[in-house]
């Protein structure tokens, strides 16, 4: 059973930093895919970011690019989404599913992912 665990959200100021981990365990097979999405009030979720663990390739939306990072710590069993740069349009809840592949149209498309975990709340101050 795959079970995806996110921490590390909290309060920041505008222009500040975070960093969320995501803790996957019970993949089936040795190459994964990790997206992370967000949701905030009144809107629909969107994708963020995304990283396939067969090439290490990544994908990043637009309104995170060059701010952002996400990256695999495999002796941790987690992928972390650095966020930087900070701001307020980027409060929001952030959850991690569980995918096979990735590509620019999955990391938008919340709707074709397994697994997700319970979510971490994000909130950037003005």
């Amino acid at each position: 059973e795959v079970q995806l665990v996110e921490s590390g959200g909290g309060l920041v100021q505008a222009g500040g930093s975070l960093r969320l981990s995501c803790a996957h365990s019970g993949f089936a097979f040795d190459d994964y895919a990790i997206g992370w999405f967000r949701q905030a009030p009144g809107k629909e979720r969107e994708g963020v970011s995304c990283f396939s663990s067969s090439d290490g390739s990544t994908y990043y939306a637009d309104s995170v690019k060059g701010r952002f990072t996400i990256s695999s710590d495999n002796a941790k069993n987690t992928v972390d989404l650095q966020m930087n740069s900070l701001k307020p349009e980027d409060t929001a809840v952030y959850y991690c599913a569980e995918g096979e592949y990735i590509s620019s149209w999955l990391c938008s498309s919340p709707e074709y992912w397994g697994s997700w975990g319970q979510g971490t709340q994000v909130t950037v101050s003005s």
